[in-house]
């Protein structure tokens, strides 16, 4: 099997996605032995530093100002509490620290804020992450001039979806941003969201966009919808666990190299349902309580797991070759 291809169509993907549910995971678990450590997991940590009020409409989330979901908003963070937090996740072993904002995209004054959080962080020794919204490419070169790790874009679904979920931003803006991130030289955060009412094709879709980028994106975040009263989405159809596994496992085959995250909905998965999902490929997670607004497995139930089957706690910074 190859180390990596950028050319997989969305016929190839529907394919992978419609093998015999053990021949896949089997695919997708040779992959990831031949490209990635066996048994170990990495940890990062999500910190909402602005809540609330964003003047997007996507149609999964608690914080857009269209919808009434109960959430109060919230101003920037101030720097101790950034910093607090980070020494938390330090102490829980979390490698990396990830903070998100609920802009459309940041201003100049609100990118200040965040790169003087961003130095907090890398002084208690993790790697970083933001997610923000729509970057310039002066903006993106900014922060890799602070030193950020990871800027985290996701691209949600695929294109002929995308506009049934958002309708105040195109596919196109989010490409974009992609492109001024990789340019300015920081790695990229990149994955979508499952359960939205989308066909297999769409999420086979999803992946072959992802899998397009050259490089692949360095963390593939795989999130299940958290469904929350108030959003159009509040009461949608839950989505086949396998389903979920398998989509997991493509990503695997189709980005060897990536590390593929279980991040949002994890506190509805049971224990045999990630189990599958590490077999499957999967080795990164969000840990800590919540992500963002929504809630996250507490992480003595994750330490518990991972003794269970085994996996390791990877407190490394680098990606593998």
């Amino acid at each position: 099997m190859p180390a990596s291809r950028y050319d997989w169509t969305v016929s190839e993907v529907v394919n992978l996605l419609g093998l015999p549910f053990n021949d896949l995971l089997y695919q997708a678990q040779c992959a990831h032995r031949e490209h990635q450590p066996a048994n170990q997991i990495q940890i990062s940590t999500l910190l909402s530093i602005k809540t609330g009020g964003c003047p997007e409409d996507c149609a999964y989330c608690p914080q857009s100002a269209h919808y009434s979901t109960g959430l109060e908003r919230e101003n920037l963070l101030d720097l101790d509490a950034v910093r607090i937090a980070a020494q938390r996740a330090v102490q829980s072993g979390a490698s990396r620290f990830c903070m998100g904002a609920a802009w459309r995209a940041p201003t100049d004054q609100d990118l200040d804020a965040v790169m003087r959080m961003i130095e907090i962080v890398q002084d208690e020794g993790l790697e970083t992450c933001v997610t923000l919204g729509m970057l310039s490419a002066s903006q993106a070169q900014r922060l890799a001039d602070c030193g950020l790790d990871y800027y985290n874009h996701n691209l949600d679904t695929s294109p002929e979806f995308y506009g049934q979920i958002i309708s105040t931003r195109v596919y196109q803006d989010r490409i974009d941003t992609l492109r001024h991130v990789r340019e300015a030289g920081i790695r990229v955060c990149c994955g979508g969201i499952l359960g939205m009412g989308e066909s297999r094709r769409d999420r086979a879709g999803l992946l072959a966009q992802l899998a397009a980028q050259d490089p692949h994106p360095e963390s593939v975040p795989i999130n299940l919808l958290m469904r929350v009263e108030g959003t159009p989405l509040g009461d949608a159809a839950n989505l086949d666990p396998l389903e979920f596994v398998r989509v997991i496992a493509a990503a695997r085959i189709t980005m060897p190299r990536s590390m593929v995250r279980l991040s949002a909905g994890r506190e509805e998965m049971s224990d045999e349902m990630q189990a599958l999902c590490f077999l499957a490929g999967a080795n990164s997670v969000f840990y800590g309580e919540t992500l963002l607004t929504t809630p996250n497995p507490d992480m003595h139930r994750d330490q518990a797991l991972f003794t269970r089957l085994g996996l390791d706690a990877d407190m490394g910074h680098s990606q593998p070759s």
